[in-house]
């Protein structure tokens, strides 16, 4: 049940559009976009761009998962040590995953990322 890596860390931003091409200027590449949110990737490290009506989560770091069954027992470890972790959820690109607190309050999630055929 190892963790893969440190995947992507999200940031609030005011104007999706502006942000978006800013960082497409510093050389991260668009992986997925929509109304509320984007997601950049330089190599396999990904940031995400929340816009202001973004209400799914706040400013976080995430942590990459490639086996969904992992995802789930990890998930289960963590809620069994009394480490805030909410449900797990499916969101619309094909990822999982679910949002926790650390010690501070800062949030992270965990996250399913299916392996690409890239990658495979």
């Amino acid at each position: 049940m190892k963790l893969k890596r440190l995947g992507h860390v999200a940031i609030r931003v005011q104007n999706m559009e502006q942000a978006v091409r800013f960082y497409q200027s510093l050389g991260l590449d668009l992986a997925w976009r929509d109304t509320d949110w984007a997601y950049l990737k330089a190599g396999s490290d990904g940031l995400a761009l929340l816009g202001p009506d973004y209400k799914s989560a706040g400013a976080h770091f995430g942590f990459v998962f490639d086996d969904r069954q992992a995802l789930g027992e990890h998930h289960d470890r963590l809620k069994s040590l009394g480490i805030t972790a909410g449900a797990i959820h499916d969101h619309r690109d094909g990822t999982a995953s679910f949002y926790g607190k650390d010690l501070d309050g800062n949030l992270f999630e965990f996250l399913y990322e299916p392996v690409s055929p890239q990658e495979g």
